[in-house]
């Protein structure tokens, strides 16, 4: 039940947005995920940025992404099955100390300026491996900390999180790199300090799990892993709206998430400018989907969700397309601000339609081939785009994937498989 913390939203606007905050342990758990996502993002900033620095290299840019999304096309499913079954807590406490270990071991090899880009490549992997199994219980725990009613609204406060650090990330490697280098440091130094904030920056998100008060409740009973997993399956597939939303996913992050990834060759090729730059794009993407995420927190559940999600995502193939013909920064800037809260507001109708529609002992196989479909676009497209990108123009190549979206959205839009009737 909502907490007493609700009498402090004063006004009923501000309640609707913040109406999960009402709730202890999506409070504590909020808190501690977007410490950590700061860290992460921090870290995504300078890593792709040391890639480039190391390789100038769009296909490096590309494997990179690729290889830390690998494991969760992999092992995500065998990661829903156990999210099902054990205490998902328990396993997102071990997600967080792999991924803690990670981050540490990249901050000392670039202490000792011994890092290469393999050690670059095989930490993104290991990093992959943890989230796959982690990724599914964090996706499955969140309905359990908010009634059902408020649930649209937990996962758009998620995303909200999840893109704050988007924008505090990069903004603070930014500002990180120029306190370095005003005092006589250079860049890797405060790259450095980036792997390290955010492997301290795990701490936080360990303890708030340990402070939750939810239960783990055991499943009545388990049978194989194989056979928990063809249930997940055979679930989703004879349920066409889920199917439909899976597809969507895929399509969505396979096309649409490459301009994220390119950004630093836009910085350094397009606006032939630095680090600085690159971090200033990311911001202001990072700014768009904090706006959209609290766009869909303010509607909660509101009728044919389905519909506006696949004519935002038109929306969004459009705009890619313009910012791929830019050349301008200001406008340039403007255009992923737009960007960004046309996909949060495309990523979160989708992920709450899915959650709604997933029963409690089903959700983390349901979620875990959602997370597969969803995820595993994103390292495919970025691999595709980085190929296709040493053969034509990176801009070119953005300006293909937002046709490609557009015509995506419209067949859903005209033969719908259940997607406009949610």
């Amino acid at each position: 039940m909502p907490d007493a913390t609700g009498l402090l939203f004063g006004s009923k606007s501000l309640h609707r947005i913040l109406a999960a905050f009402t709730y202890r342990d999506f409070r504590v758990q909020w808190f501690g995920a977007c410490t950590s996502s700061i860290g992460t993002w921090m870290q995504i900033t300078a890593q792709n940025w040391l890639v480039v620095q190391l390789t100038h290299s769009a296909l490096f840019l590309g494997l990179d992404a690729f290889l830390q999304q690998l494991p969760i096309m992999l092992f995500t499913l065998i990661g829903g099955v156990l999210a099902d079954r054990y205490d998902r807590r328990r396993t997102l406490l071990a997600s967080q100390y792999v991924q803690m270990s990670t981050s540490a071991v990249l901050a000392v090899l670039m202490y000792f300026h011994a890092v290469q880009i393999w050690h670059i490549l095989l930490l993104s992997f290991v990093t992959g491996l943890a989230q796959a199994f982690g990724g599914p219980a964090y996706q499955s725990l969140v309905p359990t900390l908010v009634a059902k009613k408020d649930l649209p609204n937990a996962v758009a406060l998620n995303s909200i999180q999840f893109n704050v650090a988007r924008v505090i990330g990069p903004l603070l490697f930014g500002i990180t790199l120029v306190a370095f280098q005003a005092n006589g440091y250079d860049e890797p130094q405060a790259m450095n300090a980036a792997f390290a904030f955010n492997s301290l920056s795990f701490l936080v998100v360990i303890y708030t799990l340990m402070a939750l008060r939810v239960k783990h409740l055991a499943p009545a009973k388990t049978g194989s892993m194989r056979d928990d997993m063809k249930i997940g399956l055979t679930y989703v597939r004879h349920h066409s709206s889920l199917l439909a939303l899976i597809v969507l996913a895929a399509a969505t992050t396979f096309l649409g998430f490459a301009v994220l990834t390119f950004l630093p060759l836009f910085a350094e090729r397009i606006f032939h400018e630095g680090a600085t730059t690159y971090t200033q794009l990311m911001a202001w993407s990072g700014a768009g989907s904090v706006v959209g995420a609290l766009i869909v927190a303010w509607l909660g559940k509101f009728p044919r969700m389905g519909m506006i999600s696949l004519v935002v995502q038109a929306i969004y193939g459009v705009l890619i397309i313009a910012f791929a013909m830019s050349r301008v920064l200001w406008l340039s800037e403007l255009l992923l601000f737009f960007t960004g809260a046309a996909l949060m507001i495309v990523f979160s109708t989708v992920t709450s339609l899915v959650q709604l529609i997933a029963p409690n002992e089903m959700r983390g196989r349901v979620v875990s081939i959602y997370m597969l479909a969803f995820r595993g676009g994103m390292p495919l497209g970025s691999l595709v785009s980085g190929y296709l990108a040493t053969v034509i123009d990176a801009p070119l190549v953005i300006a293909l994937n937002g046709a490609l979206l557009i015509a995506v959205a419209a067949y859903f839009l005209i033969r719908s498989h259940g997607i406009r009737e949610i």
